[in-house]
């Protein structure tokens, strides 16, 4: 078997991508989208049609046309996969708990009237503690959540804690934040940062029974990808799928349960806003990365949305 095949074995691989014709090829269980795939996927000529129809339904309004193109993009995926999809609530409201609740509402109206059921879709917002506290409150509500943007402990207790579906560690950019810190080019997967703050998350949910499932994301390599094998899920993008295709190696699992209980026991903890924001305050790698990430995918919807305002001008 490819190294892809026995990794299938392992854990669910997920499709890092809004690319309907590799999501068709890769057939994947699941699909995550953020405003940058998005962003990319509704500029391809083929979509162009779309987006004149929806500006025209919408009248122009932008944010109102970009959410409903989101939500189509999403429909057309899951018509796709057997899964589900991840759809991002604008990074804008990263920081106001109720308007991001108010548009989680408002995009699972939307896939209801698609026809889409509520347990085929995860509703994606940045790990803030606003973001975390309105995802608490979602789930109560039956919408489940992923909350990506995650770069220290301190957010994934947060998540557990608030009984979140999902979370994204963001393994890649870590190690891109790693690298610079320590100017080093190459780092092994037993030194990646990335990877060592995957399975520490993972072994905390484990040992404490949590059901919030952790999903390593936003990988650089397959070096990465398989020192996370038996990690519950994995998004990837479709070329580092491809090389996983390619290999012959054999992969060895590297996180399961079992293997969690046999070490050393983690403390469980719950964190108040004021302790979360300690935390974070002595968090050197999310205070840098997860503003910026934030403010990466706000520039990927404002270049959309210049993209549709020209065609409406």
């Amino acid at each position: 078997m490819s190294a892809l095949q026995q990794l299938r074995t392992m854990t669910t691989i997920v499709a890092d991508t809004g690319d309907l014709a590799a999501i068709a090829r890769l057939k994947p269980i699941d699909a995550t989208t953020n405003p940058s795939l998005i962003t990319k996927a509704l500029m391809h000529p083929d979509n162009q049609s779309m987006l004149s129809e929806t500006m025209s339904q919408h009248n122009g309004d932008i944010d109102a046309v970009i959410d409903a193109l989101t939500v189509q993009v999403g429909c057309d995926i899951l018509d796709l996969i057997k899964g589900r999809v991840s759809t991002e609530v604008d990074a804008r409201l990263s920081y106001d708990t109720q308007a991001t609740i108010d548009k989680a509402l408002a995009f699972m109206d939307a896939y209801q009237k698609a026809g889409i059921e509520s347990e085929r879709v995860l509703i994606k917002m940045a790990a803030t503690w606003q973001g975390i506290e309105a995802a608490r409150y979602l789930e109560t509500q039956n919408i489940h959540c992923n909350l990506t943007l995650l770069f220290g402990q301190h957010q994934a207790i947060a998540c557990a804690d608030a009984g979140v579906t999902l979370i994204s560690p963001f393994v890649g950019r870590i190690l891109d934040w790693q690298k610079r810190q320590q100017n080093r080019q190459h780092v092994p997967a037993t030194d990646d940062m990335g990877v060592q703050s995957v399975k520490l998350i993972y072994q905390y949910y484990k040992q404490h029974g949590y059901k919030t499932q952790v999903m390593g994301a936003s990988f650089r390599s397959t070096e990465q990808i398989l020192a996370l094998a038996g990690c519950d899920l994995l998004t990837i993008a479709p070329n580092l799928i491809d090389e996983l295709a390619e290999m012959d190696v054999e992969v060895m699992q590297q996180l399961s349960p079992s293997m969690s209980m046999d070490l050393a026991d983690m403390t469980k903890v719950s964190l108040t806003e004021e302790e979360f924001s300690t935390a974070y305050q002595q968090d050197t790698v999310t205070q840098d990365l997860l503003p910026k990430g934030i403010d990466g995918f706000i520039a990927a919807r404002n270049e959309l949305a210049q993209m549709l305002a020209s065609m409406r001008s």
